[in-house]
């Protein structure tokens, strides 16, 4: 794998996910920490230069190729390694909790986050759907947990990366993680293999 860029912000589970495979894959890259709270990925250059949709993470590869969006990011860095099952049924099982996450967790969790954490809004300020619907993410992840380390097959997949990456900071979307101890047991478990 050829030298990389990586424009992200530190507070984001979606920027989080790709250094957690980047680093766990000991691949070579720098970290270019981008605000986007505080509009760096809306100015002129980031949009020219790396892009142009102002969001991150977004990745510069040594030969000016450019790629967005964190779980293609992610596929496309971890290609060929122990983080996609070898197996066709399981990787497409990995698949499917990636847009998962994406569809049905990230805009939950991530949300309550940021608005409570980055944007100072009340509780009162929230749309219920997001606890409600946040809350019946983190219940299907532990039922799906319960009797099992990983979420497909015997080892950690990119769909525990991806997963981990909000999960681990649903308590500060408000959500009492009390009651999902095979979340918070598979958490620790991720984190810990990836070395953190």
């Amino acid at each position: 794998m050829q030298f990389f860029t990586l424009y992200g912000f530190s507070p984001s589970g979606n920027c989080n996910k790709v250094q957690f495979v980047a680093d766990y894959l000991k691949l070579d890259y720098k970290w270019v920490e981008t605000d986007s709270i505080a509009g760096e990925t809306r100015n002129e250059n980031f949009l020219n230069k790396v892009n142009p949709a102002g969001q991150v993470p977004a990745v510069v590869f040594a030969d000016g190729k450019k790629l967005a969006q964190s779980n293609a990011i992610v596929l496309y860095l971890a290609a060929e390694s122990d983080l996609i099952p070898a197996d066709d049924f399981e990787r497409a099982q990995m698949l499917s909790w990636m847009f998962w996450e994406q569809y049905s967790h990230e805009p939950y969790l991530a949300v309550r986050r940021a608005k409570l954490k980055f944007k100072g809004k009340s509780e009162q300020d929230l749309d219920p759907s997001l606890l409600e619907n946040g809350y019946a993410a983190l219940e299907l992840m532990e039922r799906h947990l319960s009797g099992r380390n990983w979420l497909v097959g015997d080892e950690m997949s990119l769909a525990d990366i991806c997963l981990v990456a909000y999960s681990r900071f649903a308590d500060e979307g408000g959500f009492d993680m009390s009651k999902f101890p095979g979340v918070c047991n598979w958490i620790d478990r991720v984190m810990t293999r990836l070395g953190r």
